[in-house]
């Protein structure tokens, strides 16, 4: 397996597999990598000779310092994860300076009011980091295709959005989401989490399950009063938001109009790690 740290090597190992003709796969991850992550790669390598998974914490998508500081990095953990894979797979593990230059800053972007809801709102600036640091890493690796999970339903329409407007050439997958057998949601967070607050994280799955069976007979305004009330009795969760949206705009439900279809939404906190799950209601 390739471990690449530079954007000059990433462009030669790219460059060399494309002139034999192979196609190249993405994704983009920020390391501590889990089952979620492989099912992206499993995904991709139906689909491309070589799949290029850059591992970066990205400093510019956090608004919490802290949350910075304590994010995972197991570089040669997740080294060894990927080695099943053997040469089908290279890691671009660059810094901070190789991935911006000298000035580790954002770029502002107008995603057409998907990035001022949800996640946007309780997290300023965060997707201005998201589309600045992927504007670079598609640039360096040149993907054909890259592949990104539905847990982050808001980001995936933000990276779609984000290839428009810097008309760059490749495309955009969602993949669906990997859970744990208890419904939880795969995420480099939940290393973080103690044993009792992984099994107690599981609440958020079942909210949104329960949601989903309520969705057809229930307004959207009654099924919100529901969740945050569940959550209020809940001494181990606390309720960041909870909506249910349209897919194409995320704009919040107030009224159900035929063949649209809408996701419903939580981000909640075990004691400090913030997590977020949605769902499909219809």
């Amino acid at each position: 397996m390739n471990l690449i740290k530079t954007k000059t090597e990433i462009a030669k190992y790219v460059s060399e597999k494309k002139a034999q003709k192979s196609t190249i796969g993405f994704v983009p991850t920020m390391g501590a990598l889990h089952q979620g992550h492989a099912s992206l790669i499993d995904f991709g390598l139906e689909r491309h000779d070589y799949i290029i998974v850059s591992i970066f914490v990205n400093p510019t998508q956090f608004n919490n310092a802290s949350d910075l500081e304590k994010y995972p990095r197991t570089l040669d953990q997740d080294a060894s994860f990927l080695g099943k894979y053997k040469n089908r797979i290279a890691i671009y593990a660059p810094t901070a300076q190789e991935v911006y230059g000298p000035d580790v800053i954002s770029k502002q972007y107008n995603f057409k009011g998907i990035e001022t809801v949800m996640e946007g709102t309780h997290r300023p600036g965060h997707f201005d980091g998201v589309g600045t640091v992927l504007n670079h890493l598609f640039r360096q690796v040149n993907p054909d295709e890259a592949f990104f999970g539905e847990k982050d339903f808001q980001q995936l329409l933000i990276v779609k959005k984000l290839v428009e407007i810097e008309k760059l050439p490749l495309k955009i997958t969602g993949c669906p989401i990997h859970r744990q057998e208890n419904g939880l949601a795969m995420s480099s967070r939940n290393a973080r989490l103690t044993p009792q607050q992984l099994e107690e994280a599981t609440f958020i799955y079942k909210i949104l399950h329960q949601v989903n069976k309520d969705f057809k007979n229930k307004s959207a305004s009654k099924l919100r009063k529901w969740v945050t009330g569940q959550f209020n009795e809940n001494p181990h969760l606390k309720l960041e938001y909870f909506e249910i949206s349209n897919v194409k705009n995320l704009k919040p439900l107030s009224r159900k109009r035929k063949n649209q279809k809408y996701r419903a939404f939580i981000a909640a906190f075990a004691g400090e790690i913030r997590l977020i799950d949605n769902m499909a209601v219809n």
